[in-house]
């Protein structure tokens, strides 16, 4: 698994001086994710979560369990919207403030709403067809003499569309989060303490709140 994570997103970077700021910042985009993801019935379960930097530029990173299935419903695909919002709506909320770091998880949301639309032909407003080219692959120069196979009329339903399932599910992770603000505010100080949350820990924050005390020696797990 740490193999896997420095091929993705990179090695550790424990020596990296970040400010206290940016820390906190990145504890609450992150425990966004993570618990907007708990709250969507179904969601892939939260294996890791950390604040640690990487290689890659990625300053933390909410790593899931991915379940076995061969396709994605639609309702799978808008709950994905609600959990990749989490980081922005956290940051909105507990911060006062939005920075750069939701730039990847607002393009990642944005073409999961595009595909919907004009790809699998799961709006309700253009109906089942598919208003993508499946030939058009990425080559130089393709931008320049590429031509839609439909109607501006229908470009601008597509983007109107995808404002709108945007919108939507931005304000359905903003609801969750500010109806459980307080394990919001418990995950995100737990990781500038700790850094790193196992999946298991990250459940018992969920689970038990504060009161994380074993049976055997009275101590706190963290």
């Amino acid at each position: 698994e740490e193999s896997l994570l420095k091929v993705v997103m990179g090695v550790e970077k424990k020596s990296h001086i970040i400010t206290e700021h940016d820390k906190r910042l990145t504890a609450y985009h992150e425990a966004g994710h993570a618990v907007a993801a708990y709250y969507v019935e179904g969601h892939d379960p939260v294996k890791e979560i950390s604040i640690i930097p990487r290689g890659l530029g990625a300053g933390g990173y909410t790593w899931y369990t991915p379940q076995e299935e061969n396709y994605n419903s639609k309702k799978e695909m808008l709950d994905d919207l609600i959990s990749m919002l989490g980081g922005r709506v956290a940051e909105a909320l507990a911060l006062g403030d939005i920075s750069t770091g939701a730039s990847n998880d607002l393009q990642r949301a944005t073409q999961i709403c595009r595909d919907m639309v004009a790809k699998y032909g799961m709006s309700e407003v253009l109906g089942p067809a598919v208003f993508s080219d499946e030939n058009d692959e990425v080559f130089l120069g393709k931008d320049f003499g590429h031509v839609n196979n439909y109607s501006e009329a229908t470009s601008a339903k597509i983007d109107a569309e995808i404002e709108r399932m945007m919108r939507h599910a931005y304000s359905q992770t903003e609801e969750i989060l500010k109806n459980h603000y307080e394990k919001l505010e418990l995950v995100a100080e737990t990781l500038l303490q700790k850094e790193k949350l196992t999946g298991e820990m990250f459940a018992q924050l969920m689970e038990n709140g504060k009161h994380l005390i074993s049976r055997q020696n009275r101590i706190s797990p963290f």
